[in-house]
């Protein structure tokens, strides 16, 4: 990297869970490859994984920006969807509005924001009903 900041997009299909995880899958290993230390990598990858699950299971299309520097990992994610209507309750561990469907595959614990929130030193979340959500995910290296 030589001190300068290398970037990637990923974008993501809403509804997609035949390719869930992909993206977290290449973040990690481009991580791995820039040297970044292991515990700091698996904590970008939960991270991405659960804001990639919040597209898949929610959104129509989303995009995931990946941006490393010498001082941070960092993630801008967004979507277009219906957006969150309670930002507050959807922070809050077990609560979910993921469909039956979701649920027999396996999703929708109602941990997703929280777990990015727990595995981030910053983490910033907007949304607009009827539009979309966008995150800022941080880990400091």
């Amino acid at each position: 990297m030589n001190g300068g900041t290398f970037r990637r997009e990923f974008e993501v299909t809403g509804g997609d869970f035949y390719n869930a995880g992909r993206v977290s899958t290449e973040i990690k290993e481009i991580l791995r490859q820039i040297g970044i230390a292991a515990p700091k990598i698996r904590r970008i990858a939960i991270a991405a994984y659960e804001a990639e699950m919040n597209i898949v299971m929610y959104a129509r299309s989303g995009m995931v920006i990946l941006q490393v520097t010498p001082e941070i990992v960092r993630l801008d994610v967004s979507d277009v969807g219906p957006g969150i209507e309670n930002i507050e309750l959807a922070m809050q561990e077990g609560y979910s509005t993921a469909s039956e469907e979701m649920r027999a595959l396996g999703f929708g614990a109602g941990m997703g924001l929280p777990n990015i929130k727990k595995n981030a030193d910053r983490f910033e979340i907007r949304s607009e009903v009827g539009k979309g959500t966008t995150l800022e995910i941080e880990v400091n290296l």
